[in-house]
């Protein structure tokens, strides 16, 4: 399974039997799937979607909204309870226009999952953390 490290970008192969075990980045030695979410970038966002065979749910977001910060705690649940079954990551719209833009972001929060770099769902709106892992569906 190869694992893009949110850390360096560099991407590490871990066998699917060890994706639980915490592996850590070739390169950079930091933990290759944490259990909080990783922050991506309009220059990490592309090569982290388009190499990591593990689904990668992503949580568009800005500061000033409401609604992104009551989905928060819920999101860093769910990333907790899919540590090794799925990558959580966040996106700052106002930070990262260019990935918001490409990503065709119109209301936030928007949460939108890649599967091997293809977006294959998206969901607008606050949803609770056992509801975000179904939602997952690893």
């Amino acid at each position: 399974m190869l694992v893009v490290c949110p850390h360096c970008a560099t991407l590490n192969r871990v066998p699917e039997e060890r994706l639980g075990d915490s592996p850590v980045c070739g390169q950079c030695g930091q933990d290759l799937l944490p259990a909080s979410p990783v922050t991506l970038t309009d220059a990490s966002f592309d090569r982290f979607i388009a190499k990591s065979e593990l689904p990668v749910l992503v949580d568009f977001w800005a500061e000033w909204c409401g609604p992104c910060k009551m989905m928060a705690p819920p999101f860093a649940q769910a990333a907790a309870q899919l540590k090794g079954r799925a990558v959580l990551a966040k996106v700052d719209t106002d930070a990262n226009p260019q990935v918001s833009v490409r990503n065709r972001i119109r209301s936030i929060p928007t949460l939108a999952l890649y599967r091997h770099g293809q977006e294959v769902k998206r969901q607008s709106g606050v949803m609770p953390a056992q509801e975000l892992v179904r939602w997952v569906g690893v």
